[in-house]
């Protein structure tokens, strides 16, 4: 972002609003599913991913175990593929032990359309057979295009289709915050 749209931009969470947010998410998780036994956490590149295995490093805190977490690249996957510009590839990469009959939770940044989720629904098809897929998200902006909802939110954020909702993230980012910008700010 340059300097003028930065100044424009609004946040919505801060570093510790992001961080009690995962917290909750992986409490959620572990009351929902009764624990950890059989969990596998994989994040969808680029912002699923770290946020993935921070939600891990909290239930294992929580539960004393460590909780399996790969990523799940879901490029060749997208239906816009042909609209956009060729991209590089992610790695995909499966815990050992594999998902059959596992609980794998989904990891993104935020939930919009739902095809991003529906592509990673297709990618899973491809790797093996989940007991259950479940669906956790940072950010729920709405405007959902396909009948998919999240299992675990940190924030919902009502938008308008002419703003965006843009996750900086310390791992990725060098900085820790999520705003929204309004079109022409951008």
């Amino acid at each position: 972002m340059g300097a003028n749209s930065r100044n424009s931009a609004r946040v919505v969470l801060e570093s510790s609003d992001i961080s009690r947010a995962l917290t909750r998410i992986a409490h959620e998780i572990l009351e929902n599913n009764k624990g950890s036994k059989d969990l596998v956490l994989l994040g969808i590149p680029s912002r699923g991913v770290p946020l993935a295995n921070r939600i891990a490093e909290k239930i294992s805190e929580f539960e004393k175990v460590t909780i399996p977490v790969g990523s799940l690249d879901i490029t060749m996957y997208r239906d816009d593929l042909r609209l956009k510009p060729p991209r590089a590839l992610a790695k995909t990469e499966i815990p050992e032990g594999g998902i059959d009959h596992k609980v794998v939770v989904l990891v993104d940044d935020v939930l919009f359309s739902g095809r991003t989720i529906r592509a990673a629904l297709d990618a899973l098809n491809d790797i093996g057979r989940p007991a259950m897929v479940q669906v956790a998200v940072l950010i729920d902006r709405g405007h959902r295009e396909l009948p998919i909802r999240a299992d675990y939110v940190g924030k919902n954020i009502p938008t308008s289709r002419n703003e965006s909702v843009q996750v900086l993230l310390a791992d990725t980012d060098n900085n820790e915050e999520i705003v929204t910008i309004s079109a022409g700010q951008q």
